[in-house]
């Protein structure tokens, strides 16, 4: 299958600079919308957003579970992207697990790339000796059970909790509308993967400039985690946002852009 039909890849403009945009979990290339046209002069920006397989507008039936049981085989598809699309020099900006997911694939070709945006990311989202993730492994074991018996229900409960900022609901609805177009079966998979993954290691060797852009209170990737990716990365900086949630590029765009923007032009 072609690639660029296989993940929706969708370019915006023609400048020499480009910006690769990296969904989270659940999420889709609409997510961005608040974020990309502050980089919409076609002279200066090449954007490429894409969907995961599975998600938003990609082609479902490329899917293959053997294929998706860890986030190296979603870090071969970005790579992928960019060798056909021929990318160099690329600037990457990822939310919570596609940021690891650009961490991974930065580490395997790290000349494709130029530096690394990561939005509320985070490498292990288990509590383990001298770590702390944010979740105990039955939490997590108990939310997969939830996702496996009532999908929807899960959308509708953890949405919510994802989200943050309950005195702004239309922000909860939107991402559990987002959750609830995802194939329940590759989302639950994609889930497992991404909530049982241990990316500590690898995220020591990352060889890029990296931004680390955190929310105050988030749930799902909580402060220490963000001290230790600030610890761990050689090159990160690390910016704290006093706003609550997981997906600031919603909630809260002008203060992850102007994180993004100081950063570009340090």
């Amino acid at each position: 299958m072609d690639i660029l039909q296989r993940n929706n890849v969708r370019i915006l403009g023609r400048g020499p600079q480009t910006l690769l945009f990296v969904n989270g979990f659940g999420c889709d290339q609409t997510m961005w919308r608040y974020i990309t046209p502050a980089f919409s002069d076609p002279e200066q920006f090449t954007l490429v957003l894409y969907d995961h397989v599975g998600g938003g507008q990609s082609a479902i039936e490329a899917y293959e579970p053997d294929k998706y049981v860890s986030l190296q085989a979603y870090a071969q598809d970005l790579l992928d992207i960019c060798e056909v699309l021929q990318l160099h020099n690329v600037i990457l900006i990822g939310h919570s697990v596609g940021g690891m997911i650009g961490v991974l694939a930065a580490i395997a070709k790290p000349g494709r790339f130029k530096q690394l945006l990561l939005l509320c990311p985070s490498p292990c989202y288990l509590n383990v000796a001298g770590y702390h993730g944010g979740f105990d492994r039955a939490d997590i074991e108990s939310m997969l059970k939830f996702m496996e018996t009532d999908y929807v229900g899960w959308a509708d409960t953890f949405g919510p909790f994802i989200m943050g900022n309950p005195d702004r609901p239309t922000l909860a609805a939107e991402l559990i509308h987002s959750f609830c177009q995802t194939n329940p079966a590759i989302a639950r998979q994609f889930a497992r993967v991404t909530f049982l993954s241990d990316n500590r290691l690898d995220v020591r060797n990352v060889q890029l400039p990296c931004l680390v852009v955190q929310c105050e209170q988030d749930l799902i990737a909580p402060l220490e985690v963000g001290a230790y990716l600030e610890a761990a990365i050689p090159d990160a900086t690390l910016v704290t946002l006093p706003i609550n949630g997981h997906c600031p590029q919603l909630s809260a765009p002008v203060e992850t852009l102007t994180a993004i923007e100081a950063f570009l032009a340090a």
